[in-house]
């Protein structure tokens, strides 16, 4: 690293194109359910059926939340 002065990023990042371009690694084939639970999944996505990933964090956030006692009314 500091012989070619160069970041550890630089040099992590260089390994892995080299690493990746060497290896062959095996296409995988979707199963028939899978490439019909895909369809579904994009068919959902375009009427605007899903939920982001900040709407799901936000709603684990506020389930961890610890809730206030009531009071109670007599």
């Amino acid at each position: 690293m500091k012989a070619e002065n160069r970041t550890r990023s630089e040099l992590i990042r260089e390994a892995l194109r080299a690493y990746f371009s060497r290896r062959r690694f095996p296409e995988e084939v979707p199963t028939a359910a899978e490439l019909r639970a895909i369809r579904r999944g994009e068919a959902a996505i375009r009427r605007g059926d899903y939920i982001t990933l900040d709407e799901i964090r936000r709603e684990e956030t506020m389930a961890r939340r610890p809730r206030r006692a009531r009071s109670k009314v007599a």
